[in-house]
């Protein structure tokens, strides 16, 4: 059974703008699922739709076999959603945040409070549990909104732009909680614009762009499309002149090195090339984004 089965949802609204044109795909159980697309495409109205904040003109939506419109209640206990805005009152406590949320499933406050408790303390936030929400950092509120969504222990989270604005610590602590929560069988949907996140989080993906899916496939399949790739090399010491080769290798500064690989080829050439000529490599590394490379001569 898929944790989501989307087919040929539509929504059109009423000044006529047609924000999803018939679209169609499925996220198996326990995959971690990349929503992808650029600003307007409809990933945000695919993911209120399916999340019971928009209505669908067309279509079918069902969660774990359970209809959007007909197991209304069902699918919602099944879903937890994070939104991209804060949207939690900043003047109530944090615990109080969590525990009002629960309420809205029907949980007890026993129950709330111990859910709440074993989130917050592995969000890092049990000690601010009594704080007021609008004092926390950016970090702490991102945290928060995870925690929210997940108090009442749903089958399928849908994350939308959950590491927006938080420093690079944090947001490594985030990706290691959802996968962690992945791991465990959870069924996790992101949407996001850092696409080095979905590369390196995400097994399958769909891009949605002017309210159509392009593309359904998974990561590995996906990006096996490059043609190149293109390293940087740090050098060990300066060099003045690079060596004579039919190999694309531009020098960035005196210690920097940029070479670009064809998918036939190997590094080892390359490598050979520079290591003959007395050129003495201390690190290497892909320049640029794999799915962002590919994402953007899609969507463009």
């Amino acid at each position: 059974m898929n944790a989501l089965d989307i087919q040929e949802l539509q929504k059109i609204y009423p000044s006529g703008t047609e924000a999803l044109k018939g679209i169609s795909f499925s996220v198996e159980k326990g995959d971690f699922f990349a929503l992808l697309g650029p600003n307007g495409a409809g990933k945000s109205t695919t993911i209120n739709i399916i999340c019971s904040l928009v209505n669908k003109s067309g279509g079918e939506v069902k969660i774990l076999g359970h209809d959007l419109v007909k197991d209304n209640i069902k699918v919602k206990s099944l879903l937890g959603l994070v939104p991209q805005e804060f949207n939690f009152s900043i003047f109530e406590k944090v615990i109080d945040v969590v525990v009002a949320q629960a309420g809205y499933y029907g949980m007890s406050r026993h129950d709330a409070l111990a859910s709440a408790e074993k989130l917050l303390k592995q969000l890092g936030l049990w000690d601010k549990r009594d704080a007021v929400s609008r004092t926390l950092s950016g970090g702490m509120k991102r945290k928060l909104m995870i925690v929210r969504g997940l108090v009442h222990d749903p089958e399928v989270l849908i994350l939308d732009e959950p590491t927006a604005g938080v420093d690079v610590e944090t947001r490594r602590e985030m990706w290691k909680f959802i996968t962690d929560l992945n791991k465990q069988g959870k069924t996790i949907i992101l949407t996001t614009h850092y696409l080095e996140e979905a590369e390196q989080l995400c097994r399958n993906i769909a891009i949605i762009n002017h309210g159509q899916v392009i593309e359904n496939t998974s990561i590995k399949s996906f990006l096996s499309r490059l043609d190149t790739e293109t390293f940087v090399l740090d050098l060990a010491e300066p060099i003045s002149n690079l060596p004579k080769s039919d190999l694309e290798i531009k020098k960035i500064d005196a210690t920097t090195l940029e070479i670009k690989i064809a998918k036939a080829d190997t590094i080892n050439k390359p490598i050979k090339l520079l290591d003959q000529a007395g050129i003495k490599v201390i690190s290497m590394h892909s320049k640029s984004n794999r799915l962002e490379e590919l994402f953007v001569k899609l969507t463009h």
